[in-house]
């Protein structure tokens, strides 16, 4: 369990939530697990908790999603992932070897971060932005295959 249960109770009480085993579990779990699947949670909460259905997960990260409790973020092409960090404008590179997903600061740090050429009368308060690579394990695995063998 969390080095800081009430640390967790005292943030989903401050944001109008139940304290529930479910809902602790998740968010104590997100803490050292960033970027998971809602299949990652399910199984890490499973396995401190023993039975929790995949559906009471889900229910649990959308309600921690309204609360600003969890941020979800849906690349292209990968199922959406859920993290802890929250309320700050950070954005996201994400492998396309392996999947791997790290976080990265804004250069600019307030959001948006980048506004369009025209808004159309839009009031843009956020601009989300993945960037795309290979990290340095699959850089290695690529440029090992490419090597000739003697």
């Amino acid at each position: 369990m969390s080095r800081y249960p009430n640390a967790i109770a005292a943030e989903l009480r401050e944001r109008g939530l139940r304290v529930t085993a479910p809902r602790h579990a998740v968010l104590d779990w997100l803490v050292s697990h960033p970027h998971a699947t809602v299949e990652q949670v399910h199984q890490g909460v499973s396995e401190r908790l023993g039975t929790i259905s995949k559906q009471a997960v889900y229910d649990v990260l959308s309600a921690c999603v309204t609360a600003d409790l969890v941020r979800q973020i849906k690349p292209a092409g990968h199922p959406a992932r859920f993290e802890r960090r929250t309320g700050d404008n950070h954005h996201h590179l994400v492998c396309r070897g392996c999947g791997r997903i790290a976080d990265t600061d804004c250069h600019t740090g307030d959001a948006p971060c980048l506004t369009p050429s025209h808004d159309e009368g839009f009031d843009v308060d956020e601009a989300e932005i993945v960037f795309w690579g290979l990290c340095s394990e699959c850089q290695s695995r690529k440029d090992s295959a490419a090597e000739p063998i003697d």
